[in-house]
């Protein structure tokens, strides 16, 4: 067995894009700039937000971090968007999901403009991606691509199971893993809830992909032998024999399956680190595209 050790990966691609921002810098060029919009003090989100801010600085990058109260209204969230997006400094930024209730996320996602949206959820985008056109990807899935890029991991004409269907990682994931490139050429099976013989599906993956938010879902019995397994899951359970309370688990049984996979991501240390840096590659990106 092989870990896919996104902590290390994603430090790699980190010091492969400082060496590019201070190439950029020292030929005259400015440095790129990530913002990032933050409503409420979600602890989740805080902690996911303090992390990217954080990596910025590390590759060089300028950030902003934008904090507003969860009381705030969703027209004057479009007003902070709109300002955002009117920022010739700023060259993409992020609205920190999810909101509170009184704001339709769908319409904050819309006011985004789609060559700053480097979270990659506008519609354009997606569309992009959906074509094989250049555009952003949403960071998750591009980590995934990312590792198994980095791993060599073969995957043409391989069964790729993907676990949940949601807009963040399971359906693009899903297109990223069927297109006619590398990694790719997969064949993909797609499930959800209402997917009939689950377990003989995910047995038959070639590549599991699992992105369903239930700790330790998958277990050995359900795999293969030789499985690749990518553990997008990430969920705190008790753990009283912990300092903090609890520990952190993902949506497959690491200890099990890991007996029968030929490659496994941890929790943590796997895509998490991976999600991070494909945001920065994408701010990268929209910095380029000014240039």
């Amino acid at each position: 067995m092989i870990l896919l050790d996104g902590i290390k990966t994603s430090q790699d691609l980190r010091n492969e894009i400082a060496e590019e921002v201070e190439h950029i810098v020292k030929n005259g060029g400015k440095r790129p700039h990530l913002a990032a919009v933050l409503v409420g003090n979600n602890g989740a989100s805080v902690t996911y937000v303090n992390a990217k801010i954080k990596a910025c600085e590390e590759v060089g990058f300028k950030s902003t971090l934008v904090k507003l109260s969860d009381t705030i209204s969703e027209g004057e969230l479009l007003a902070e968007v709109k300002k955002l997006n009117e920022d010739p400094e700023i060259d993409g930024f992020i609205v920190q999901l999810p909101l509170p209730v009184q704001i339709d996320e769908k319409k904050i996602i819309l006011a985004i403009r789609p060559d700053k949206d480097v979270d990659g959820f506008h519609p354009e985008n997606v569309g992009r991606m959906a074509l094989g056109m250049s555009g952003f990807v949403p960071a998750t899935p591009a980590g995934i691509i990312e590792l198994l890029d980095r791993y060599n991991i073969e995957t043409g004409g391989k069964h790729c199971v993907v676990l949940g269907r949601s807009h963040i990682v399971g359906q693009p994931i899903a297109m990223l893993m069927a297109r006619n490139t590398y990694p790719g050429n997969s064949t993909v099976t797609l499930c959800h809830s209402h997917t009939r013989n689950l377990t003989d599906i995910i047995r038959s993956a070639d590549i599991l992909i699992a992105a369903v938010g239930r700790p330790n879902f998958v277990t050995a019995d359900m795999v293969k032998d030789g499985v690749v397994v990518v553990d997008v899951g990430i969920t705190r359970i008790v753990d009283k024999t912990k300092k903090s309370g609890y520990r952190i688990v993902g949506d497959v049984d690491f200890n099990g399956v890991s007996q029968k996979a030929a490659f496994i991501t941890p929790v943590p240390g796997g895509v998490g680190p991976m999600t991070i840096v494909s945001l920065l590659k994408n701010t990268l990106k929209a910095a380029r595209g000014k240039s």
